[in-house]
């Protein structure tokens, strides 16, 4: 069984407990959702081994000292460097899918080392999300990649950006001299034809409905290439996964 891992915010730490150096004596006190699942779910003892990350890149071990009741305190302490994130840095652009179409998506393009999410709202889009409905999908979404990099042992979060309007978006991508990229079925332009990335690449993935011919013409003003995978139409979240694992296996840590 792998060492169980929990998700510790910064804002609860200020830093200190990852970068500044652990002391012999030198204890913390796992989060409140953190306690319940090592304690209630996961049934862990004390002199279990635990590791901590703070999102933001930084890794702590420790081993439990302490359970009582809600909480659990872990004491000896260290910090642990290990960067487990691509050098390829990819931005997804997602059209709205389905809820449970999209929760996929989210968890396996963040075990698959994206390092942004953007959910757009395209012409044939099933879900349209707007105000507070937009606001607590986005923020489910952030614990979908909590979630998967606990389990995947990133220390980084991917970005989870709020869903914009398809068209809005690409107006404010035009500027971005990043490598786009954009899947389309009927696209004889394959991705192994393509200039490697120098450092940043955004992958546009279409909606359950397909792109509608103005959409492919508009990317295509903003830069996008598109790009096919093979003779097969794919359905948008097996599109997606795909294209992720095909850039991380020419350009990012796959190949």
């Amino acid at each position: 069984m792998s060492t169980p891992r929990f998700y510790f915010p910064p804002s609860l730490s200020s830093g200190t407990i990852f970068s500044a150096p652990c002391q012999p004596g030198d204890s913390v006190e796992l989060p409140a959702a953190a306690a319940h699942h090592a304690s209630r779910v996961l049934r862990l003892r004390v002199n279990d081994e635990v590791h901590l990350f703070d999102g933001v890149g930084n890794e702590l071990h420790g081993r439990i000292c302490v359970i009582t009741g809600k909480s659990v305190r872990l004491d000896r302490l260290f910090s642990h460097v290990m960067n487990r994130e691509s050098p390829l840095h990819i931005v997804l652009a997602q059209a709205l899918c389905s809820s449970e179409k999209m929760d996929w998506i989210v968890q396996k393009a963040t075990e698959l080392g994206v390092s942004a999410i953007q959910p757009l709202h395209t012409e044939r889009s099933i879900t349209r999300l707007s105000g507070e409905r937009a606001e607590k999908r986005a923020e489910h979404w952030r614990r979908v990649t909590i979630a998967a990099c606990e389990q995947c042992g990133r220390n980084t979060l991917p970005i989870v950006y709020p869903p914009q309007d398809f068209t809005n978006w690409l107006v404010a991508m035009r500027p971005s001299t990043a490598t786009k990229l954009m899947l389309a079925p009927t696209s004889r332009e394959s991705l192994n034809r393509q200039v490697k990335p120098t450092h940043s690449v955004v992958l546009l993935i279409g909606p359950e409905g397909g792109w509608s011919a103005a959409e492919i013409e508009m990317s295509e003003q903003a830069n996008f290439t598109p790009i096919g995978l093979g003779a097969r139409i794919l359905r948008t979240e097996t599109a997606a996964i795909a294209g992720i694992t095909a850039l991380q296996t020419l350009w990012g840590d796959l190949g």
